[in-house]
């Protein structure tokens, strides 16, 4: 089983669902004032790593949480600057968030994720929970 991409759009043969169950869509800041941020997700034998490109941030501007088995990964940023020159004053606000969601695959082990924010990348690893292969060597004893 692997990671996937979350979606809240219903599914079926809809075209609402067909045209707006994309990123791209919501990639738009004029939508709704959210980014989408790129992410990667890589597998291999003992975790999964989920890279989100998300420059500007800072560490303290993301949350990450984990309920029902759904992964959200959300970030928001508030900017304020002010300029004076001689009679006037400007002043300027930016606002921008995102959030994505993913739902985990069964065999993760959600006491072992790891976060690490570094040249604005965030990347996570979820480390997989290690399962035996169900063929344990016992030893049978004659009576």
């Amino acid at each position: 089983m692997s990671l996937v991409k979350r979606t809240d759009w219903p599914r079926g043969n809809s075209l609402l669902a067909d045209l707006f169950d994309n990123d791209r869509f919501f990639a738009s800041p004029w939508l709704s004032g959210r980014n989408m941020p790129a992410v990667n997700i890589k597998e291999n034998e003992r975790n999964y790593e989920v890279e989100l490109a998300v420059p500007g941030y800072d560490k303290k501007d993301f949350e990450i949480s984990i309920d029902n088995g759904v992964l959200t990964v959300s970030g928001e940023k508030g900017e304020e600057t002010e300029k004076k020159e001689d009679n006037y004053t400007r002043r300027e606000f930016g606002f921008s968030s995102f959030s994505r969601s993913f739902n985990l695959p069964t065999n993760i082990n959600e006491e072992n994720i790891d976060a690490k924010y570094a040249d604005g990348v965030l990347k996570l690893t979820i480390a997989k929970r290690q399962e035996s292969n169900g063929k344990s060597r016992k030893q049978i004893s004659i009576k």
